[in-house]
């Protein structure tokens, strides 16, 4: 045939030896650089299918009184961000896979608005109502997402490859990624990751948007449920001021605003005498490093402290000197911690050390390690002891993690500070160790490096009958000469949904139980003073 003689001719002709630097003829139906070609078609099918998202991917969906968008993109991380004007932003770990899903809260429609303020007993069935708006608009979304993929990369795919079958192979693969980046999201779709939530935008929105440490622990099951209550209360907020809704603290829990490493910056005491306004504080704790050089001539630094609205708990740092903590034991409403020291405040007891060095030239003294890991076994002794008497110390205070981690199994909870970075760890024994960042943003030091450190403190929620740790919310803001805020909401394991309760440290409180409440004079162990 004539076909099998011209293949016969051809293979002929490629047993030829050709002159140097003479090419072979290609075979046929073969492309020298396959690869390229499939690399091209991905790029292709990924930049049309953002193309489609970013022009038609989106929908406008009236969720209860309100006016929202929703709209899916392309992301490494996934997860779903809630943009609520003028709040801020909420950032949620929902999933894993490279598609985000975007919701933003546009306005409240004035007509539906006034149907709720002239009816409040439909305030009662919204969240339900929501939950059906919210499903209706995830179809729509999804099946306007497929058209817009699809249709983004056969239009690209027609521009580039000018070949129909080209253009519609393009738009059947960026509808194939688009189906097996659902099924991801779908299979790591985790409904509690609206218990740790990001929220970033002004600070003094923040609580009430997050919400309690109870209510979160107890209330908030499923995703499509929260975005419902979330929705509900921002309408609240429009329907009843025009201001920023004050923060309404949980009655059962105990409020501990955890500070470190000041270091000289004035503007520290305003944020912290803000933070224990706006958060409600039942007490202060300073893990150390209040001061940079330990000076007398700094003293007069520490006069904010009595007016910051709630009881003031401190230890000293490496940057502390004896001389501050004297001025700060003449305080009212401060109390030094020191060598076992204990004593109740704000229904929690509290015990500590002072860092046994000091170092306001930031050197290193000889005893290195080996001195904090001495004052941390000294602190446990004190710490046992305490337990021994019938009045178990809650929550111990140190300035280095390396004193802190000795007291492992003595105590629930043992803040510190010194690394100028945040740091949770459950320590072997059930002592769960908490390491504050710099609430000072590392204090007038911070215009030495070219990016400032944040500011951050932290606010741990106590049970009131228990001491024991319910959340904690950590606060960030952009350091020297920066105007960014960011909350995210943590809790511990075992207030997760159906996790089972952690290990409690030997001789201290186990959940469901009552400390006994005391305001006997403070304790130390034996030789410590």
């Amino acid at each position: 045939m004539p076909r099998d003689r011209a293949a016969a001719a051809l293979s002929a002709l490629r047993r030829v030896r050709l002159p140097r630097g003479t090419r072979p003829l290609p075979e046929l139906g073969r492309d020298p650089h396959p690869y390229r070609r499939a690399l091209g078609l991905v790029a292709v099918v990924l930049v049309g299918a953002w193309l489609g998202l970013l022009i038609v991917g989106s929908v406008r969906v009236p969720v209860g009184p309100m006016d929202t968008r929703m709209t899916l993109r392309a992301s490494f991380s996934g997860g779903t961000k809630i943009n609520v004007s003028p709040l801020g932003a909420l950032e949620l770990n929902t999933h894993t896979a490279p598609i985000r899903l975007d919701v933003d809260v546009d306005q409240l429609d004035p007509v539906r608005a006034e149907a709720l303020v002239q009816h409040p007993e439909r305030i009662s069935g919204l969240q339900d109502e929501v939950a059906r708006d919210v499903g209706q608009g995830t179809l729509d979304l999804a099946v306007r997402s497929c058209v817009a993929v699809v249709a983004g990369a056969t239009a690209l795919g027609l521009v580039v490859y000018r070949r129909p079958r080209r253009a519609l192979a393009a738009g059947g693969l960026a509808l194939t990624l688009l189906a097996a980046s659902g099924a991801t999201a779908f299979a790591t779709w985790n409904p509690n990751s609206v218990l740790e939530p990001k929220f970033s935008g002004l600070l003094s929105s923040a609580p009430s948007v997050v919400g309690n440490a109870r209510s979160i622990v107890s209330e908030f099951d499923v995703y499509q449920k929260e975005l419902a209550r979330l929705v509900t209360n921002v309408t609240k907020l429009y329907d009843v001021t025009s201001t920023l809704p004050a923060y309404q603290p949980d009655p059962s829990t105990i409020r501990v605003l955890h500070v470190s490493d000041i270091h000289l910056n004035p503007a520290s005491w305003k944020i912290v005498s803000s933070l224990v306004e706006q958060y409600k504080i039942d007490v202060i704790v300073d893990s150390g490093d209040t001061m940079d050089h330990g000076s007398a001539a700094e003293n007069g630094f520490l006069d904010p402290i009595p007016d910051l609205g709630a009881p003031y708990v401190w230890v000293r740092g490496n940057h502390d000197s004896r001389t501050t903590q004297k001025y700060l034991e003449r305080m009212k409403n401060v109390h030094v911690l020191d060598e076992g020291r204990a004593v109740t405040v704000a229904g929690v007891r509290f015990a500590g050390t002072g860092d046994p060095q000091f170092t306001p030239d930031r050197s290193t003294p000889a005893g290195g390690d080996a001195a904090n890991r001495l004052a941390g076994i000294r602190l446990a002794s004190a710490l046992r002891d305490q337990t021994t008497a019938g009045t178990p110390v809650d929550m111990a205070v140190v300035h280095e993690p390396v004193a802190a981690r000795e007291t492992d199994g003595t105590v629930p909870i043992v803040l510190s500070g010194h690394l100028h970075r945040r740091d949770m760890e459950v320590l072997p024994l059930g002592t769960r160790l908490r390491v504050e960042g710099s609430t000072g943003g590392s204090g007038l030091r911070a215009v030495e490096g070219k990016y400032p450190d944040p500011i951050e403190a932290s606010i741990l929620y106590l049970d009131r009958g228990t001491r024991r740790l319910q959340a904690w919310d950590e606060i960030k803001l952009g350091g020297l000469g920066l105007s960014t805020a960011e909350v995210s909401r943590h809790l511990p394991k075992e207030n997760q949904p159906g996790a089972t309760p952690s290990p409690v440290p030997p001789g201290t409180n186990a959940p469901g139980t009552n400390a006994p409440a005391t305001t006997t004079p403070a304790t130390t162990a034996p030789g410590r003073r």
